[in-house]
């Protein structure tokens, strides 16, 4: 079959982008808009999907107006983020909650005392945690007037970021989601590839409000012409980081990717075996191919490149992000400063929502430098409490850590990452992994490629950084950093 051209629509935390690329996965265009994220109460983290649904639609209409050849589409999105909408309006009941969201903490320790999570973790892979969609859907059913008599009545219908584009795309023509979005609602069953009926039964959730789930190479309808003038299919679908996954082409059992966006998130091909963590990492579907599942291991930062963002907005050290570097390296180290970036509590391997984010070991010599160059050796460590947690799960140390997002144009963070996990650490020449992965299922499921091994040839390094810190050095730190992280860990 002639490849032609793939749009992928890269959906994400803090901005929306539409990525075009040509038949050998050269970006040939892109366009961005922010995304706006609204913080209503302590904790609570929203965004309007119904905006999120404007952009993208106006990115869309572009790019097709500029080219011509494109022939599929695929769709990467934040993971977790949920929203219910009338089905017959199409308007949301209330605003996209993301996953970032901590207002269902007090739901999910309830839930634990009740003693319901080692079964959830059976079933999901996952942990009992506001992170996930679940309890998010309930809080919605349970807080929104009439959302859960209009739920049972068939009238409001629910979906990760993915399904409501989709959704959107077609003009309500297909509600369906892919296997690795599904896996992170703590209602699939990655074992059965299904719902799950008691889990649904626990949260309380309607199971006709759920979307139909698909392979991520599958076909998810097409553009609706109305709208777009151009039925073109959509073929291609995955959560962010599994399709960052992908994009590294880490198609190999052990092969291992972190991804610096908003947050971390390292992820390991366990290939179609489930390895259920014993030490408070995720089991996740990596990718669905053929009614096959692929699985991985996961460890979740919620703050990596947000910290930056922090400290750039919050805290005006900066104006710019790509500024952080050289101030970080005005000064030859951190000065015994420590920044915990747990500003929406802390993700894997601790699972502590109540945790606070903080700055440990100032003096009256610390400079607005010492700070920020101690959020960026904070990316290393928290790095490294995963990458070991990891190893501890699949009995494998990572020689070579592939790696992607925005903060990897910070050489600094790069090399400080390669000497604390003590492993060469790979940039690839495409830095844009969760798009590539998007727009590689997209050709798949259009047919223009037979398998993943299609597509290994396309990934090259474009900075390859090695270890170059001395051994007693490097546990110095490691041990200073998990002395600050247990003074703020929760503790009833």
């Amino acid at each position: 079959m002639h490849k032609k051209s793939i749009l992928a629509i890269d959906q994400g935390t803090t901005s929306s982008r539409i990525i075009v690329f040509d038949d050998q996965f050269s970006i040939k265009n892109t366009i961005q808009k922010p995304v706006e994220l609204f913080y209503p109460h302590n904790g609570w983290v929203e965004q309007n999907a119904a905006t999120i649904w404007h952009d993208v639609k106006s990115m869309v209409i572009d790019a097709i107006k500029n080219d011509e050849t494109i022939g599929a589409i695929g769709i990467t999105n934040q993971r977790e983020t949920i929203l219910l909408w009338n089905k017959h309006t199409g308007v949301p009941i209330a605003p996209a909650i993301v996953w970032q969201d901590r207002r269902t903490h007090d739901a999910c320790e309830t839930l634990k005392a009740a003693g319901h999570e080692l079964n959830i973790t059976k079933k999901t892979g996952l942990r009992l945690d506001p992170y996930f969609s679940a309890t998010k859907i309930s809080w919605l059913l349970d807080n929104i007037p009439q959302a859960r008599r209009d739920a049972e009545a068939g009238n409001i219908i629910c979906g990760t970021i993915d399904t409501w584009l989709i959704w959107n795309l077609t003009s309500g023509a297909r509600h369906v989601t892919d296997a690795t979005n599904a896996s992170r609602t703590l209602l699939f069953n990655i074992n059965k590839n299904e719902w799950d009926d008691e889990l649904l039964d626990l949260f309380k959730i309607p199971k006709q409000i759920l979307p139909q789930v698909l392979n991520s190479a599958d076909d998810f309808g097409q553009l609706s012409p109305e709208i777009f003038n151009a039925p073109i299919p959509i073929h291609g679908v995955a959560g962010d980081q599994q399709a960052a996954l992908i994009g590294q082409t880490c198609f190999n059992k052990n092969e291992m990717k972190a991804t610096y966006g908003t947050g971390c998130f390292a992820l390991i091909n366990t290939g179609t075996d489930i390895i259920l963590s014993k030490h408070n990492l995720l089991t996740t579907i990596a990718y669905r191919l053929n009614n096959t599942n692929h699985y991985a291991i996961e460890g979740s930062i919620f703050i990596a490149g947000a910290a930056i963002q922090f400290l750039r907005d919050q805290l005006k050290f900066f104006e710019t992000s790509g500024e952080s570097e050289d101030i970080a390296t005005s000064v030859p180290d951190s000065h015994h400063v420590y920044f915990v970036p747990a500003l929406t509590g802390l993700g894997a391997p601790y699972w502590d929502s109540q945790a606070r984010g903080a700055v440990f070991g100032l003096t009256r010599d610390t400079k607005i430098a010492h700070i920020v160059r101690a959020a960026l050796e904070a990316q290393a460590y928290q790095t490294n409490d995963l990458i070991k947690t990891i190893e501890m799960d699949t009995k494998q140390a990572p020689k070579i850590l592939r790696v992607d997002g925005g903060l990897v144009h910070n050489k600094f963070m790069c090399q400080y990452l390669a000497d604390i996990l003590n492993c060469t650490i790979d940039v690839p020449a495409i830095t844009e992994s969760t798009a590539l992965g998007a727009a590689m299922l997209a050709g798949l499921g259009a047919g223009y490629y037979k398998t993943l091994n299609d597509f290994t040839a396309i990934r090259q390094s474009a900075h390859v950084y090695q270890p170059n810190m001395d051994d007693n050095l490097r546990q110095s730190r490691i041990t200073e950093w998990n002395n600050h992280v247990a003074q703020l860990l929760y503790k009833p």
